[in-house]
């Protein structure tokens, strides 16, 4: 006999809070005169769910903040559309949006003359938007991106989950935007850019969407040549010539220009010293002196420095050790830009001083903006650079490099028509110049695929349009690269 239920005993399904797109529109007129709307709130991303073969519907996931501006009155068919993202993993789009691409940039100043609090905005008149819609997109955890209530974000903060969702979000702005036949390019920074190859490789498998191009700002492919561990020399070799062109720029290579100087280091890291590293105890005690002479000429960091060191040192220890007399340590962000530590005995520096300086101006720009420019009103702290999506699973390359060079390869062997714009700074300690330069040569392309590769240097850190005259000469080869089928 079934026991009776009393009406406090009865449960009740949880409430299901119901969530859905908050944008807001505005138009505006840029200095030359374009007219363009932005739309500017947080996309509702579902998923359909599954029981015993049954659909459950699709259920909310993630709420993601996107910022899009298009062109008003234009042919959006014809016009390109631009997508892009910044990196970390754990970064905002902010830097990206409000640094180089989008009418309005932060008034940040750049290293020896930034602009003290509270900052501001100013117009950018040579924004890619006078050429390409734009739109922004802060993955899971950063801007003011969430899961909905009852998820847990930790499913995103993951190589693939992270890349699915980027996709998910342009394939439905695409298709609600009636943008199908519109040209399309993604542009990414530094992790952004690993995330870049592995969302065009994903909107291609999954979707059947060919983008045009990629722009790839401060670029790693494969995360085997920044990470220093034992076993593994080739980072130590990749790292040299970023380290001469910073001490370059501190002035420890009077009388030379950097071309020279980053030359010299470029030849002794892929000849001598890479034939050094392998050769470990085998090296006689006089190509041992010398490898240690040439360093220290290269680096201008003491031959001391360079013995207690065998030869290997992370950028951590690089950033405390080359202006150690100076009392000041650089920034690993950006080289050009150095600071006092909080302690002067510190064999390395976790502390980045570019960081420090630049954050304050981005912050302050991109929390007035959303509100008193683009009208978006959210009480959510913006995460610009959040530790929240710590630690980050790579799980699908366990035991293996993370590494999507061979993802580029074959979306340009299957899309004859993509191109590659890529873009380094020499004062990049992050995502150094060397690195990535051996990774786009150890690709198996044709001579064809190659010319669709351009590559283009800047006498500038990871952001390299701090610099005013790097900004203008980024954004008149973007504007080639998304025009005139020019990479």
């Amino acid at each position: 006999m079934a026991e009776e239920t009393t009406p406090e005993e009865k449960t009740e399904p949880a409430e299901v809070k119901e969530v859905s797109d908050d944008f807001i529109t505005r138009d505006h007129t840029t200095v030359s005169g374009l007219k363009y709307t932005t739309t500017t709130g947080r996309l509702v991303l579902r998923r359909e769910e599954t029981k015993d073969g049954k659909s459950e519907g699709f259920k909310p996931k993630a709420e993601i903040f996107v910022v899009a501006y298009t062109k008003t009155g234009d042919d959006a068919a014809k016009r390109p559309v631009t997508f892009a993202f910044n990196g970390g993993p754990g970064s905002a789009s902010v830097w990206l949006h409000l640094g180089l691409l989008g009418p309005r940039m932060v008034n940040s100043g750049d290293v020896g003359a930034m602009t003290p609090p509270p900052f501001g905005l100013v117009d950018n008149p040579e924004s890619l938007l006078e050429h390409s819609d734009l739109v922004m997109i802060d993955p899971v955890s950063t801007g003011f991106s969430r899961v909905v209530e009852g998820e847990k974000s930790d499913e995103f903060h993951a190589f693939v989950e992270d890349r699915d969702l980027v996709a998910e979000v342009i394939r439905l702005w695409t298709t609600r935007n009636n943008r199908w036949l519109s040209p399309k390019y993604l542009v990414g920074e530094s992790y952004g850019t690993l995330r870049a190859v592995a969302v065009a490789g994903r909107l291609f498998d999954a979707y059947g969407m060919a983008v045009n191009g990629l722009g790839l700002i401060s670029t790693v492919l494969n995360m085997s040549t920044l990470r220093f561990f034992p076993g593994s020399d080739v980072p130590y070799a990749l790292h040299l010539p970023t380290y001469a062109a910073i001490a370059h720029y501190h002035g420890r290579h009077s009388g030379r220009e950097l071309a020279d100087v980053v030359s010299e280091a470029e030849q002794f890291a892929a000849q001598d010293f890479g034939y050094a590293l392998t050769q470990g105890s085998r090296l006689s005690e006089q190509e041992y002196d010398d490898v240690v002479a040439r360093l220290s000429a290269i680096t201008t960091l003491s031959e001391g420095f360079i013995r207690r060191t065998n030869l290997r040192w992370a950028y951590h220890e690089f950033a405390a050790e080359l202006l150690r007399e100076e009392g000041l340590v650089v920034g690993r962000i950006d080289g050009r830009f150095a600071a006092q530590p909080a302690s002067q005995q510190d064999s390395a520096s976790r502390d980045d001083p570019s960081i420090r300086a630049i954050t304050g101006p981005f912050a302050a720009a991109i929390n007035h903006y959303v509100r008193a420019e683009l009208g978006y009103e959210n009480d959510l702290p913006y995460e610009i650079l959040t530790a929240r999506v710590q630690p980050w699973s790579y799980k699908t390359f366990e035991g293996a490099p993370v590494d999507v060079s061979h993802v580029l390869e074959r979306l340009m062997v299957h899309n004859p028509a993509l191109r590659v714009h890529v873009d380094y700074g020499y004062q990049d300690g992050a995502t150094p110049h060397f690195a990535a330069e051996y990774v786009f040569a150890h690709m198996k392309l044709d001579d064809q695929a190659r010319a669709r590769i351009t590559h283009h240097y800047h006498e500038a850190g990871h952001m390299m349009y701090l610099k005013p005259e790097c900004r203008l000469a980024q954004l008149e080869a973007l504007k080639l690269f998304v025009t005139t089928g020019a990479a």
